[in-house]
């Protein structure tokens, strides 16, 4: 987008789809740096300034080739405040001595971002060390697109983890990278372009070729599609999104790496392609890669799996695992194997298990380590206990993130906790996350990650949600303030054709997700109260995280549980022997207190006390059912409506946050006062927050259900509450000899049972 351009919203709507000018070119130009052919007019000194880095690498690109030498991106500098990039270092592509063609070359420049943004030389080496290339032997690094042949369809069969799309090269809709030979390939690698958002391509298989081609000259390769422990966290992608035209233009895109690259476009390679082996692995690479859809674009990944897994972690796991299940009979793992090789680790004690049963109707698959780079893929399970903490309900470590690894972790994650699904699950948004999720949890309600949905809407709607403030408050209004499912496509429906997004591929895709990331929806499932703009505690916090060596791993692990634990047992400890204050005489305030933990009961008496400070209007009457509309005194905006059933006392509220947290709402309450209901109903008393929550498999035993798993459960609980009575009982001699007599003589009452 040019700096000197205007732009309504209009054209701003449409800067996120449709082709735009290269900032870096446009601007750069404007500065005079450049004549009407791209070339260099001045020589580099100290000083010289720039809009961007991306300019300043232009210039000295422009630059060394009237000069007969070629650049490579050397390293990059970040800020210790926030992360951003500072400086950059620009290096003859024969710095160093990694290649036989290299020979040392000090030649570089090193650009430096000053306070008002703009960027200069602040250090310079012009001297080479070797002769210099005829100028036209060095193709000018202007910014192009080269066309590329358009490859033959395949009438072959589709590859099961294939890219489904309506691309016209290919009738099956699969763009199979086994038919990109390895000639066209070994065409490729010379002299061209460079990417840049609004590059357009008539197909999938032409905009790859592209890529590949680029990131041979420039010395690195093709991300392929999943992380490795070996990776620096190099953020440099290129992503494309088909049109409605049937084109790819390039959508997204990130060409600064964290690392240098190797200049594999050496000139002797260029004209030669001499190096047989680079050729070779190229080719047997692209044999085994696929285009894979990922929410309307394209990532790359491996049709033969791999394990991300060190293969040292499996030796050292199982052995923690086996010794875990001779202490722990109780305990579960499993370990996927393919062809002989290990893939995805799954594991629980009996204590996850158990907790299960009882904080398992909501869940959050914890996939942190996706954030960034990471030295193991772990993975957890996490619900929410009757103290509103965080409760580990198994653990993972992920092969690949591919539909099939997902599928198995979920499918031995049902298997530990017999066969249980949740109501609710968080989890990140990729496309084999939500497939492995509708497979195996059909009946699940799949709520989108926080994190991942504000990362996207930055990314997406950044220049939006940045320079226009009435759009940001219109957007936030629709997705935030819908009551409705009516109200809210009304206003997304003004967004769309106001801004001129009606098109937008983002927008049309987040649509027809929409129940899994817009609060309307959301709060009409039991989510335990986890913020729909906010998520669970990490339960592990620092402890234990994917930079984790493996030989500290299995210590912060089994640390991470105990203190996770010992603070479940101070919170069961004090909401049986500290009382919270009452404020009221309520009856209903008292009987809430005897019920529910101290951290839930606070949850409902911020409620109760609330609702003294609403009024409520009987609006309706239909036989029993009388409909009350509820709003606080002196603010007629905030206004609820509530039914309630004078028969069996069944109320709800339009607020949704009974159903969503599993505790009434304010609004209920005053409707409760007004038909002067003095107790509340057992069914709005949720077990999962009472303090006697961890009983809660007892009394629902006679509800019906496998033996055998009620027995498991059973068995759980006897062992968890023997546990605390084993270390109360042996914290001295006198208690020793109390809790002897008392169990001796609980044994002797159960002989007496039936």
């Amino acid at each position: 987008m040019n700096a000197d351009t205007d732009m309504n919203r209009e054209e701003l709507g449409n800067i996120m789809t449709v082709r735009t000018r290269p900032a870096a070119l446009a601007v750069g130009r404007s500065n005079g740096h450049w004549d009407d052919d791209g070339q260099s007019r001045i020589e580099p000194h100290a000083g010289l300034e720039f809009d961007s880095a991306e300019e300043a690498q232009e210039f000295y690109n422009s630059y060394a080739t009237q000069v007969g030498f070629k650049v490579r991106i050397g390293q990059l500098y970040r800020s210790r405040v926030d992360g951003s990039v500072i400086s950059r270092r620009f290096v003859c592509s024969k710095e160093g001595f990694q290649t036989n063609s290299r020979t040392g070359c000090p030649a570089f420049i090193r650009v430096q971002k000053a306070d008002s943004g703009k960027w200069a030389i602040a250090n310079i080496k012009k001297e080479h060390n070797h002769e210099f290339e005829t100028s036209g032997e060095i193709c000018p690094p202007k910014i192009q697109r080269k066309s590329f042949p358009t490859p033959r369809s395949s009438s072959g069969g589709a590859s099961r983890t294939g890219i489904r799309t309506h691309d016209d090269d290919s009738p099956s809709g699969v763009v199979d990278m086994k038919r990109l030979k390895k000639e066209e390939m070994d065409g490729m690698i010379g002299p061209i372009g460079e990417p840049y958002k609004g590059l357009e391509f008539n197909s999938a298989n032409e905009a790859y070729k592209f890529y590949y081609a680029y990131a041979s000259n420039m010395g690195f390769r093709i991300r392929i599609g999943h992380q490795h422990p070996s990776r620096v966290g190099c953020g440099a992608y290129m992503r494309i999104q088909r049109q409605e035209s049937g084109r790819w233009v390039v959508d997204r895109l990130q060409k600064e790496h964290s690392h240098e690259v190797d200049a594999r476009a050496d000139n002797s390679r260029t004209v030669t392609v001499a190096s047989t082996g680079y050729r070779e692995e190229g080719s047997s690479v692209l044999e085994n890669l696929d285009l894979v859809e990922t929410n309307g674009g394209l990532s790359l990944v491996k049709r033969v799996r791999e394990s991300n897994i060190n293969g040292d972690w499996y030796s050292v796991l199982l052995e923690y695992f086996q010794s875990r299940q001779a202490e722990d009979t109780g305990f579960f793992y499993g370990v996927e194997m393919r062809e002989g090789k290990g893939m995805n680790m799954f594991w629980a004690d009996a204590r996850s298990r158990f907790s299960c049963t009882q904080f398992g109707d909501a869940i959050v698959f914890d996939t942190t380590y996706r954030r960034g780079s990471y030295l193991v893929p772990f993975a957890s399970f996490l619900g929410v206990n009757h103290h509103r903490q965080p409760v580990l309900l198994g653990c993972a470590l992920v092969a690949d993130e591919s539909e099939a690894s997902f599928t198995w972790i979920f499918q031995a994650w049902v298997r530990a906790m017999s066969g249980h699904r949740p109501v609710s699950i968080i989890a990140d948004q990729d496309r084999p996350i939500q497939n492995a999720i509708a497979q195996v949890f059909p009946a699940t309600h799949h709520r989108f990650s926080t994190w991942q949905i504000l990362a996207k809407e930055q990314e997406n709607l950044g220049a939006l949600l940045s320079m226009d403030a009435e759009f940001k408050y219109e957007y936030e209004t629709c997705i935030f303030q819908s009551q409705t499912a009516s109200e809210f496509d009304s206003a997304w429906n003004m967004l769309m054709n106001k801004y001129n997004l009606r098109e937008n591929v983002w927008f049309k895709e987040m649509y027809r997700m929409r129940k899994s990331w817009i609060p309307l929806h959301i709060k009409g499932t039991f989510f335990a109260g986890i913020p729909v703009d906010g998520g669970l505690k990490s339960y592990f916090s620092t402890l234990l995280t994917a930079q984790t060596p493996l030989n500290e791993f299995v210590a912060r692990y089994e640390k991470a549980l105990e203190q996770r634990r010992e603070e479940e047992k101070k919170e069961d400890f004090n909401s049986f022997n500290l009382q919270a204050v009452l404020h009221t005489k309520d009856p209903i305030e008292e009987q809430c207190r005897r019920l529910y933990t101290i951290t839930m009961f606070k949850v409902f008496q911020k409620e109760l006390l609330e609702c003294y400070s609403y009024v409520g209007i009987k609006i309706n009457v239909e036989g029993a059912i009388s409909r009350y509309l509820v709003q606080k005194c002196g603010n007629g905006d905030e206004r609820n409506t509530v039914a309630f059933n004078a028969s069996n006392l069944n109320i709800s509220c339009s607020c949704k946050m009974f159903e969503f947290e599993g505790v009434l709402c304010r609004h209920a309450l005053k409707v409760f006062q007004i038909m002067n209901i003095r107790e509340l109903p057992s069914r709005y008393i949720l077990h999962r927050w009472s303090k006697n929550a961890k009983y809660g498999i007892l009394r629902d035993a006679d509800s019906g259900g496998s033996g055998q798993d009620f027995k498991a459960l059973m068995l759980w609980s006897l062992r968890e509450e023997a546990q605390n009575y084993i270390e109360a009982g042996a914290a001295s001699l006198e208690r020793y000899k109390l809790a002897f007599e008392i169990m001796q003589e609980g044994r002797r009452n159960l002989c007496w049972q039936n």
